[in-house]
């Protein structure tokens, strides 16, 4: 019956600063936002397909979360969400393997970046790529990846 996840709500300290990350940085498109609530929501992708909400509360009741955004490879790593400008935002960067780096996890195909908003909570872009899976490979980076299947 459960064919996917339509929303996920967090908390957040400051929710302008929450709008311009969530709408500058990873250019999420809001649809609703209610000042007497202090909530604000964000389609991701497109309209009606999923939904982020944020909700103001004080520091003491946020309890930090971890969601990832499904991503294409190349719209990653070629166009505005790509790691490059997440380090330019000063967002905390955490892999598995050497930092600078995006990881990718063969037995699963799964390819992702970690990084942090501004309220603590770990954001991933993941991307399923085509190939055979290789568990065996353990976690290696994404150039790694590429020369192993050339």
């Amino acid at each position: 019956m459960i064919k996917g996840l339509f929303e996920t709500h967090i908390y957040v300290e400051d929710l302008e600063r929450s709008i311009d990350f969530y709408s500058n940085v990873l250019g999420l498109t809001q649809c609703l936002y209610e000042a007497d609530r202090r909530i604000a929501f964000f389609w991701i992708g497109k309209p009606q397909e999923a939904m982020l909400g944020i909700w103001e509360k004080p520091k003491k009741e946020i309890d930090v979360r971890h969601f990832a955004f499904r991503c294409e490879v190349d719209d990653v790593l070629n166009n505005q969400f790509s790691f490059w400008n997440l380090k330019t935002f000063s967002l905390i960067i955490f892999l598995r393997v050497p930092i600078m780096i995006p990881w990718f996890l063969p037995g699963c195909l799964l390819w992702a970046i970690y990084f942090n908003d501004p309220d603590g909570h770990a954001l991933e872009f993941i991307a399923i790529l085509d190939g055979e899976a290789r568990p065996e490979l353990g976690v290696v980076t994404y150039p790694d990846w590429l020369k192993l299947n050339l």
